[in-house]
């Protein structure tokens, strides 16, 4: 089967690896759709281990069950991350810090025709699409996932002011669930292009982040790996607020101290998504409260990886670019993507 091997950023390699073998209780899904996430463009992050195949927002047709819960031909969405449910973390509710959850992965990775899912990905981590969405929106399930846990953590709430720096599909996606909460959002960016779409999205104010501001917030989200970005974090977070790295910078983060302790601060991060925040993001994907379609700028071959990472990397007129690994030809995934009774 075909995969794509990661290197390093501009060195990603359409290669042969053999077809994985299922064992008892487990799948082989054959992928569809496979989502870009930004944090596989972070070279300084996935370099340290590659190379490798990455590819962690699939959705797919089950082809092979040795599992009596699922069967051959049944469409799925599949988590690449599950806790164990049975550790400190997990038994407290804080499932993201299970170290099941930071180990498990599926088999080679997303970025492949066709992924084994382990036994414990099947019973805690596969679940199933309903007609209502296609392949493509299921690339979306994950980083919904990832933005609704994030904002549980900070309790973004009704009254806030939520303050969201970067507006990437990351800060797109926080701005969409914080208005459906009902708090007023104001975005920020450098690029034109992503503060018009911040606007599409919903946010009451999109401010270019090159030019000075004076806000007082109740809650900022970091979706940006720029460094100015942390100080105008700690710039814009009213007394008692919390600031939410969903996103951090390549370097260590430097909290002003006195503000931190006179104003009582919180600073926290998140990373990943529970089972529960899957099953809710599958549900706001079902029912439209998200279009996630309007999300997704760029579909592409799996042949074409290397051009939807630097789409990625380059960060200008995109938003969530999508793989089609098992389907050759841009004119063939046009067909796929309209029409939803084939998907």
């Amino acid at each position: 089967m075909k995969v794509a091997f990661y290197y390093k950023n501009n060195d990603i390699r359409i290669e042969d690896l053999a077809m994985p073998r299922i064992r008892q209780g487990e799948l082989l899904v054959k992928v569809m759709a496979s989502g870009i996430c930004g944090t596989d463009a972070m070279e300084w992050y996935r370099i340290k281990k590659a190379p490798r195949v990455l590819g962690h927002e699939i959705a797919g047709e089950i082809v092979e069950s040795k599992n009596k819960k699922y069967k051959v031909g049944q469409r799925v969405f599949v988590s690449h991350h599950v806790p164990c449910n049975k550790c400190k973390f997990c038994l407290d509710d804080n499932h993201t810090a299970c170290e099941a959850l930071h180990k498990g992965n599926y088999d080679p990775g997303g970025y492949s025709e066709f992924v084994r899912i382990p036994q414990e990905n099947v019973e805690r981590g596969t679940y199933m699409l309903p007609q209502e969405v296609s392949y493509e929106e299921g690339t979306m399930i994950e980083p919904l996932a990832c933005a609704i846990r994030g904002q549980r953590v900070i309790g973004v709430k009704k009254r806030h002011v939520v303050l969201i720096l970067g507006s990437g599909v990351s800060g797109l996606l926080n701005i969409c669930l914080a208005k459906l909460k009902g708090a007023k959002v104001i975005a920020t960016d450098i690029d034109s292009y992503r503060l018009k779409k911040a606007k599409e999205f919903g946010a009451d104010e999109a401010i270019n982040a090159k030019e000075e501001f004076d806000i007082k917030t109740d809650r900022v989200i970091v979706c940006t790996g720029a460094q100015q970005a942390v100080g105008q974090a700690f710039k814009s977070i009213d007394r008692k607020g919390i600031i939410l790295f969903f996103a951090i910078p390549d370097k260590d983060i430097e909290i002003p101290a006195v503000d931190f302790w006179r104003n009582e601060i919180t600073v926290t991060s998140s990373y990943g998504a529970a089972p529960r925040d899957l099953e809710e993001a599958l549900e706001v994907i079902k029912t439209k409260r998200i279009n996630a379609s309007r999300l997704i700028s760029h579909r592409l071959p799996l042949e074409e990886i290397q051009k939807g990472f630097k789409i990625v990397s380059d960060a200008k007129e995109s938003l969530k670019v999508v793989l089609f690994p098992n389907l050759v030809g841009c004119t063939q995934i046009g067909r796929l993507c309209k029409r939803r009774d084939n998907v």
